[in-house]
């Protein structure tokens, strides 16, 4: 079992009020979100981006398992996780996450690729914890 956690403060309102968020790592350290950087655009954080950040990552090292035990070894990966924040009813909800997959797999095939991408979206942890749908595309280089 591991443990880690984040952390966030408040002041003010919804509208006018500002916020910071931690990480135990100090990888982000009182870091600004608030409704601005959430809903209009402006710089800081939100949590949306942090649950794609934290997905991408999850993702990418649970494909990086699946290939090792494919015998396949990955020169590179980038992924990118779109996640979409829509109101529903009296609140929002995330309703889903794209995760776009860039990767250079030396003696890989794309059936194969597509399978063990696949296989990786479904099974990682951050996946298992989110019930948005979830959708790929996987590029082989």
């Amino acid at each position: 079992m591991s443990t880690t956690s984040g952390s966030a403060k408040w002041q003010g309102g919804i509208k006018d009020g500002k916020g910071a968020i931690s990480t135990k790592s100090g990888a982000l350290n009182d870091y600004p979100y608030g409704f601005s950087s959430r809903f209009e655009g402006k710089p800081g954080s939100n949590p949306e981006e942090l649950i794609g950040a934290a997905h991408a990552a999850c993702f990418t090292m649970a494909l990086s398992l699946i290939l090792g035990e494919a015998k396949l070894t990955a020169e590179h990966m980038e992924t990118k996780a779109d996640v979409t924040l829509e109101k529903q009813g009296d609140g929002f909800a995330i309703t889903s996450i794209h995760l776009t997959l860039n990767a250079k797999i030396p003696g890989a095939d794309k059936a194969k690729f597509e399978e063990l991408a696949g296989k990786a979206k479904a099974g990682c942890p951050v996946s298992k914890l989110l019930n948005a749908k979830i959708t790929l595309d996987a590029t082989l280089q």
